[in-house]
């Protein structure tokens, strides 16, 4: 999954949050430089990240996207996702959706001293570009395609990859309202694992 979903699946808990939004930044044995509740969060977005990429909805949904990037099919699926649960008004409304990104953003920047350095340089850019709220827009999603490419080493090129999205859209809507209440329950049920322990 990509950034929203990770935010909204740390269920307005600040740590868990943390760790969910950077854990791509901490790899390997570097997450147990960060306190427990950060570790769960990464240990979180870990396991958010398995089940997506297992789910037959994510398989079928890469196939739009296979043939202009190959194997970077699952990090645009990640955006689509995000795209939808941005607009999904059976989670929060708006207004809703525009004030969790600012808190979230907020919750983020309280901590600066556990964010990794690609992860900090980053956020400024997040929040002053709005990029949790603004993934409902098709500009919004033109521009994380466009940022993706750039930060991909074989890719050149989002043009294609959009004009997918977009032919694609009413086939993509579906496999995430397939795919999204089942990652919701068992984000959820991680979640209360990993706060309990």
């Amino acid at each position: 999954m990509n950034y929203l979903a990770h935010a909204y699946l740390s269920f307005n808990h600040p740590d868990i949050l943390l760790g969910n939004m950077i854990s791509d930044f901490v790899k390997g044995k570097k997450q147990f430089d960060y306190p427990a509740a950060i570790q769960k969060g990464i240990r979180l977005h870990r396991a958010i990240d398995h089940f997506t990429d297992e789910h037959p909805a994510t398989r079928e949904a890469k196939q739009y996207f296979r043939p202009a990037v190959g194997l970077y099919a699952g990090a645009f699926v990640d955006i689509v996702y995000d795209h939808f649960l941005a607009l999904d008004s059976n989670e929060l409304t708006e207004d809703e959706w525009k004030s969790f990104a600012m808190v979230t953003y907020q919750q983020l920047s309280d901590q600066p001293e556990w964010l990794p350095e690609k992860f900090a340089r980053m956020l400024p850019y997040m929040s002053s570009q709005n990029w949790l709220y603004n993934y409902r827009f098709t500009w919004g999603m033109e521009n994380s395609f466009g940022g993706l490419v750039r930060r991909a080493a074989y890719l050149t090129d989002s043009s294609q990859a959009f004009s997918l999205f977009t032919t694609h859209y009413a086939e993509l809507k579906q496999q995430y309202e397939v795919f999204f209440p089942q990652l919701k329950a068992f984000a959820s049920s991680q979640f209360d694992l990993l706060i309990s322990q």
